[in-house]
């Protein structure tokens, strides 16, 4: 690749990066192709953790304290700590749509308790009309499932923990 296209290449990420900004994205992927044997892939995204943390907090966990103070005691801080700090934590590697089964009407890939291995599908992300398998990084046991089926996730969003 010559100066002249590594320029043009810097120039162009920085647009994509001003892009994300001007329109609140938090993703672009784009492919530039110059010939058969050169091309540019890139991706940008960041990550709000506000919107994580605040799409994740459960409304229900405050009402309980006041009924039982030294039962709820123990349980609250867990129903309101960030699942993406878990460290069993499985994040959306993309922007999309999860599906929990192959089609509707099939069963569901993983149940909480269920028994993985590593590569086994856990759930499946359509994005851009493309079904994403997201296979597990590890061997374990599914110990809690944090998104439902068909729930709009962003990248980083924690799907599952495993344990």
């Amino acid at each position: 690749m010559t100066k002249k296209n590594h320029d043009a290449d810097v120039a162009f990420i920085q647009a994509l990066a001003e892009l994300l900004r001007e329109n609140d994205l938090t993703e672009l992927q784009v492919k530039r192709d110059y010939g058969a044997d050169d091309s540019l892939n890139v991706r940008v995204s960041r990550h709000n953790h506000q919107q994580v943390v605040t799409q994740m907090a459960p409304p229900a966990a405050p009402l309980s304290a006041p009924t039982a103070p030294a039962p709820s005691a123990g349980p609250a801080p867990a129903a309101t700590e960030d699942p993406a700090e878990d460290p069993g934590a499985v994040t959306s590697p993309m922007v999309g749509t999860v599906y929990m089964q192959a089609e509707p009407g099939a069963p569901a890939f993983i149940s909480v308790g269920t028994s993985v291995v590593e590569g086994d599908t856990l759930l499946i992300i359509e994005a851009m009309k493309t079904m994403n398998h997201i296979p597990a990084p590890r061997a374990g046991t599914v110990k809690r499932i944090i998104v439902e089926d068909g729930a709009a996730v962003e990248f980083g969003t924690p799907l599952v923990i495993l344990e």
